[in-house]
């Protein structure tokens, strides 16, 4: 039951905890160039949930906007300590959709993604698995979301 869901997580140097308190609508992997930069790492994994659903527990953030392709920019929201991202808002979609650094999560293990987008650009030497979608760039949702995860898309833009 989405009510029961709940996890923790936070930055390095443990300034920020918070809670997510209700199941992601959907989990990316992301392979483009600006999150392979960005991470530091060869993808980012991002967990899209409702920002109504997110709770600071301890410390706060600091926001950086960072220039994306699309000219909207994303807001990163990071430990002012460590610096460590703990989740973002996207040009597009705006606040009302936080995505999570999956990494930032205490059990990152429990949000495998439920898609890999921008595979065109993926690091040749990563093999992805056959069970999970993957696209070469972006994708229409309601091709790959599940009907409840699209719902609460839908009333999240109304």
């Amino acid at each position: 039951m989405m009510s029961d869901f709940c996890m923790e997580g936070g930055c390095a140097c443990g300034y920020v905890r918070y809670q997510i308190t209700i199941k992601p609508m959907f989990v990316h992997c992301c392979h483009c160039r600006d999150c392979q930069r960005l991470s530091g790492s060869a993808f980012a994994i991002n967990a899209m949930v409702e920002s109504t659903h997110v709770h600071l527990l301890q410390g706060k953030t600091e926001t950086i906007t960072v220039p994306t392709p699309s000219g909207m920019g994303q807001q990163i929201c990071r430990c002012p300590n460590c610096k460590t991202a703990v989740w973002s808002y996207y040009g597009g979609a705006g606040d009302k959709n936080s995505f999570i650094r999956v990494g930032s999560l205490d059990e990152p293990d429990l949000l495998p993604p439920d898609i890999h987008i921008y595979t065109r650009s993926k690091q040749p030497w990563i093999t992805l698995s056959a069970s999970i979608p993957a696209v070469d760039t972006s994708y229409d949702p309601n091709e790959y979301w599940p009907e409840e995860s699209l719902e609460r898309r839908k009333v999240l833009y109304e």
